[in-house]
């Protein structure tokens, strides 16, 4: 998903493609990375 915002915003030129890419960016770095942390997640919530 982050590849094809790119690629429409590079394309376009539009502002908003631009800013949902960032948006997509930043909580692609907020969530888990590997899936064992995902698990762990799961099994441990934080409350």
């Amino acid at each position: 998903m982050l590849d094809f915002t790119w690629k429409v915003f590079s394309q376009t030129g539009d502002i908003d493609t631009y800013l949902l890419f960032k948006e997509l960016e930043k909580e692609r770095q907020e969530t888990p990375v590997s899936l064992e942390d995902e698990l762990t997640e799961v099994d441990f919530p934080i409350s």
